[in-house]
């Protein structure tokens, strides 16, 4: 009978991803600078995939408590524990607020022209309408002030983890390692392999296509025909 294995938690550490793409680029990592230079390019690209919409695997569900007469949330209140946690935060969505008989009530993002107009910001009731100031300490404010206490629930898009030492692995999805590979290798071409480059950045790109395909959020799709009916 074949044996099998058994396991399933393959994964590669940053120095593993680093050498498979100077492979690609018909190089060997032959230096510690090597190693610095593809952690300093993945961290790049990282922030790029973040610029390009990849964000969905880093969403975080987030419960904070609203105190009567809240107006707006920041730093730990707003997010995880630390003071300075709230700055991995690039935006928030799908918004809820949760009455004492667990009750809940979608709230409405608005532009910030929109609450900065409003002349009384502390008018109380049940918040319904917010205002996610991104900033490197970002703050939500919320319309109108909370008239009781409350349980803000909302889901954050957090900043993905940097690539750390080489010895880490890439604290991505298991789907992601190929596009996160070629990526880089055309990075590491743009530096050291000029002759390579249209060729690892069509394959980055193609990767990155079908990441992101599988990234995206699925939803049924439901169509409605139309019927026209002869005028009589």
């Amino acid at each position: 009978m074949p044996t099998y294995s058994s396991t399933a938690n393959f994964d590669l550490s940053i120095d593993d991803i680093a050498e498979e793409a100077f492979e690609r680029c018909g190089l060997q990592v032959r230096s510690g600078y090597d190693i610095k230079t593809a952690r300093r390019s993945i961290n790049l690209m990282l922030a790029e995939w973040a610029n390009r919409g990849l964000n969905l695997w880093t969403i975080q569900l987030q419960e904070k408590s609203l105190a009567q007469g809240t107006t707006d949330l920041s730093g730990a209140n707003l997010f995880g524990s630390g003071a300075d946690a709230a700055q991995q935060i690039i935006d928030i969505t799908d918004v809820v607020i949760t009455d004492s008989s667990s009750n809940d009530y979608s709230a409405t993002s608005i532009s910030r022209s929109t609450y900065f107009n409003y002349t009384v910001k502390t008018t109380s009731g049940r918040p319904s309408q917010y205002y996610f100031e991104r900033t490197i300490n970002p703050k939500l404010y919320l319309y109108p002030a909370a008239d009781t206490a409350y349980t803000l629930k909302y889901y954050a898009l957090v900043r993905m983890k940097d690539s750390g030492a080489y010895t880490n692995n890439a604290e991505i999805p298991f789907r992601f390692l190929p596009c996160l590979t070629a990526g880089l290798a055309y990075y590491i071409a743009m530096k050291k392999s000029p002759d390579r480059i249209q060729l690892l950045k069509q394959i980055y790109e193609d990767e990155f296509q079908r990441a992101a395909a599988q990234d995206g959020e699925r939803t049924s799709l439901f169509l409605t025909p139309k019927v026209y009916l002869p005028s009589a």
